[in-house]
């Protein structure tokens, strides 16, 4: 494993080290889709089946493919890229519970990250519905065909794509509040256009 302080070489205005521009454009990329699957994901779950409705379901799996490869692309660039270390004056300020959360949140968004798409894609394969990529490339089937495995996958992808997006909140939460109530700077690090 390569560890570099590359993400850290740059300062932003207040002075404390940034993401590099590969972690920022991932966060908010991944941010977007995150949104865009989940909204789907509620619009079309209650829509009479249809041609739109079929339509959706494959741009959704498409988009959930795709998130899980930004993803593996986002891990292995945290892997071999240290993100820079939260500033000393935040962490003396955070009480242990805070810092708790903090770490938690993050651990357990990176694991539904990988966890919502395999479960969409797994349910995908147990109901007998093969994931053709943009209409294009066959994926092979993440399970077998089962019904009773559908029924099973079903209700655990949809309430693990609510728990990431409970963690989403509580993480835009977090960033709202160090950056409006206590304006230490910690959100600049990740926004785009102020290195």
């Amino acid at each position: 494993m390569v560890l570099t302080r590359s993400s850290t070489s740059s300062a932003g205005l207040t002075g404390q080290p940034r993401y590099s521009p590969v972690a920022i454009v991932l966060h908010w990329l991944l941010a977007l889709v995150i949104l865009s699957l989940f909204g789907m994901g509620l619009y079309m779950a209650d829509l009479p089946f249809s041609p739109t409705r079929m339509k959706l379901y494959n741009w959704h799996k498409w988009a959930g493919v795709c998130f899980l490869l930004l993803t593996v692309l986002r891990v292995v660039w945290r892997v071999t890229h240290r993100p820079p270390a939260l500033p000393q004056t935040v962490t003396l300020a955070m009480p242990g519970w805070q810092m708790q959360a903090y770490h938690a949140t993050h651990h357990l968004m990176y694991a539904l990250f990988l966890v919502v798409p395999l479960l969409g894609w797994a349910y995908s394969s147990a109901a007998g519905y093969p994931i053709v990529l943009f209409g294009v490339l066959p994926l092979p089937d993440f399970v077998g065909p089962d019904k009773a495995l559908a029924e099973l996958i079903k209700p655990l992808h949809g309430l693990s794509a609510w728990a990431l997006i409970v963690l989403a909140a509580l993480h835009i939460g977090a960033a709202l509040k160090h950056h409006w109530l206590d304006r230490d700077g910690l959100m600049l690090r990740m926004l785009p256009g102020r290195g």
